[in-house]
């Protein structure tokens, strides 16, 4: 290369040095200009173009059910705010906004006529609200973006889920009590919503209101930095088995006029909720129109006796120890029996009965000599491993533990008592537990309805698996105790209601009086009729728990809660795509209690009458239940091949084909609607 073309390149390299120099220069000083030298007076100007800053509440993770369906989530919408000391023609602005928003005139005017730089006219307004406020182009009023709290499934759950305070709840009385509500600034207040705050909630905003070079207000959203992400929860609750358990379990209250009812569904394997209905409903809309006794979750904040149902614990402790065996026999003294100054009765006149016997039928005396053979410390340690007494570990709020008199301070009438579930008080999930472990042979589960905590896109984050708190009997007894409440259910025992057509179901009804505050002795006329049980027995794939309040009328635990059991046991079996024994629906489970036989359950609406067929052809299977399809296919020497839940929707081949050309038949299902 030649000298001179070097120096070219050179001076070349130079010059654009130079540029760039000159260039970085004039922005430092520029820089130092505006940031040192004209400090003062442009802190001036930006602060007479400054209005305010208004934090706005926070987004929170959606809450899904166990199939990823939405139970809440967050939507946005408008809300309309206005700077009072901007508007000049206040009358003229209250009148308009006024007949857009649907709010007194008064009222508005009221609000812009305050000496404050920022007040809010209404928030949380519908759609097609907020533009028609925006074509107004009203000065010194402006519209903003904030999140309100949607749920698809109405109450689904909500007072399990709490309330923060204001989300929005389409509809009402769908078990409202799990879902909850939340307040106006979108925080936790109870249940899930308050429980898991921290994970729910997102990031804050903040509306800062300016002023452009012309005088013109508008508004910026910046979110206000919170150093954790937003989560969201998927819950354990099926919303169809939610659904089904709430309609049924309003009917039970509606119809025996009770003061209130739970419903409980839990897996007996997992300890997974599936389902908390209760009764009275709450609108999570208008919640503040309801009294709090209303939003509570009485499944975990209501303390009661179990009455009869404790019988079946006492089975197990006795039979675990090897006390007794199912034919041991005992007096029941024709229906009176002394404990010392007292007079313990039943309600019919036994004479000598099997332990079987005893619980099959449910005698108080009979109870109490099998529990004088076990002795009160022993059953007092097995009513603790059950779980009675303390908290199951739940994660939710306001659960409590119930109450166990111990041996110390347990007196001769207490002793007695506590082998039939008086003198001591349980929640409803510390009873379904209980049942569960009977069920699951003999492991006593904690109870959960998280199943996950999920990240905004979906992936999970943190999960929750089954854990064993303690075993409590051997599987061995706990299959002998399913097999003697299985005897529960049948004609002879005191909750053949319960029985479920085309399944084996095992379970133990509980009748107790409740103390009168104002006496503090039993009541003659308030009583809790209780139900818990579990199908298949032989396969327990539910454990299902009914408590009514106060029924008026006949209040036993087997003619008020048993049809409840009997309604959602079959509707959740058929759901969960759980075969009946075709044996059982032969055979069939129809029967009538002796001491009411006016009582028998009202069919359910999914039933209908049998298919009328004509000789040689296939008959129309449309409306039937999944048992009465097989049944019906079978008699006609078919293979029946079944798709989905519910009821009969659709079948290959159709109606009205002849018989001599088919050897199976594919019959779809879809839940009722």
């Amino acid at each position: 290369m030649k000298v001179k073309e070097k120096k070219w390149i050179r001076f070349r390299v130079y010059l654009v040095a130079v540029f760039f120099l000159l260039g970085l220069g004039t922005v430092l000083a520029r820089a130092y200009q505006l940031q040192v030298l004209n400090k003062d007076r442009l802190a001036v100007i930006a602060q007479e173009g400054y209005v305010g800053t208004i934090k706005l509440p926070p987004k929170r993770g959606t809450i899904y059910e166990r199939e990823g369906n939405e139970l809440a989530l967050s939507i946005e919408v408008g809300s309309v705010y206005a700077h009072p000391r901007q508007i000049e023609e206040k009358n003229n602005t209250a009148k308009q906004l006024s007949r857009v928003l649907g709010e007194k005139q008064q009222k508005i005017l009221k609000l812009i006529k305050k000496n404050r730089s920022f007040v809010w006219i209404k928030r949380r307004i519908e759609p097609g609200q907020a533009k028609k406020v925006s074509a107004l182009e009203l000065k010194g009023v402006g519209v903003t973006t904030e999140t309100k709290r949607y749920y698809p499934g109405k109450e689904i759950a909500a007072h399990l889920i709490g309330f923060v305070a204001k989300r929005y709840y389409p509809g009402k009385e769908i078990a409202a009590h799990l879902i909850g509500f939340v307040g106006a600034e979108n925080q936790g207040l109870e249940g899930l919503e308050r429980k898991y705050e921290k994970l729910l909630i997102g990031s804050q905003y903040s509306l800062i209101q300016m002023r452009d070079a012309l005088g013109r207000l508008f508004s910026i959203s910046r979110p206000i930095p919170s150093g954790h992400e937003m989560r969201g929860l998927v819950l354990t609750i099926d919303k169809d088995i939610q659904y089904k358990a709430q309609q049924a379990l309003q009917r039970a209250v509606r119809k025996t006029k009770a003061r209130a009812g739970h419903c409980l569904v839990v897996n007996p394997e997992t300890g997974e909720i599936l389902a908390t209905a209760v009764v009275p409903e709450f609108n999570p809309n208008i919640f503040s129109k309801y009294r709090p006794y209303q939003w509570r979750n009485r499944a975990i904040t209501d303390c009661y006796e179990p009455g009869s149902t404790m019988k079946a614990f006492l089975l197990s402790a006795c039979l675990e120890e090897s006390v007794v065996t199912p034919s041991t026999k005992f007096d029941c003294e024709q229906g009176k029996y002394k404990i010392g100054a007292r007079t313990v009765r039943d309600t019919h006149k036994y004479g000598v009965l099997t332990v079987s016997d005893i619980i099959v039928r449910s005698s108080n005396i009979g109870a109490i000599k099998i529990g004088e053979k076990l002795g009160y410390a022993r059953l007092y340690e097995y009513v603790k491993k059950f779980g009675f007494g303390r908290k199951t570990g739940v994660a939710l709020l306001g659960e409590r533990k119930g109450f166990v008199r111990s041996p110390k301070k347990a007196r001769q009438i207490d002793r007695a008592t506590l082998c039939f579930g008086q003198g001591m008080t349980t929640t409803s999930l510390q009873l379904v537990m209980a049942m569960a472990a009977i069920a699951n042979g003999g492991k006593l589960m904690r109870p959960y309805v998280v199943k996950a905590v999920v990240d905004e896109s979906g992936r999970v984050i943190k999960e929750t698996y089954p854990k064993v708190v303690r075993r409590v009997i051997s599987s061995r007894t706990a299959k002998k105790v399913a097999g003697i409440l299985e005897g529960v259910v049948s004609k002879e025992g005191t909750g053949p209601l319960a029985a479920i057509k085309g399944f084996k179901v095992a379970g133990k009804t509980g009748t107790a009086q409740k103390v009168d505050p104002k006496t503090k002795t039993y009541s003659r006329t308030k009583d809790v009729a209780t139900f818990v049980g579990f199908a298949p027995a032989d396969r327990p794939k539910l454990v299902i728990l009914v408590m009514i309040d106060e029924p008026k009328g006949i209040p036993y635990g087997g003619v008020v809660a048993g049809p409840v059991f009997s309604e959602v046991g079959l509707w959740s079996l058929n759901h969960l795509r759980i075969n009946p024994q075709i044996k059982l629906v032969d055979k069939g489970t129809d029967v009538e209690e002796e001491t009411d036989k006016s009582s028998k359950p009202e069919p359910l609406k999914d039933e209908q009458p049998p298919v009328k067929v004509e000789a040689g052809f296939l008959p129309d299977f449309s409306g039937l239940g999944m048992r009465e399809v097989l049944k019906k296919g079978r008699s006609l020497g078919l293979k029946v091949v079944l798709k989905g839940t519910g009821l009969a929707v659709r079948q290959e081949p159709g109606p009205g084909s002849p018989l001599k050309m088919i050897s199976s038949i594919k019959v779809s299902f879809r839940p009722p609607t």
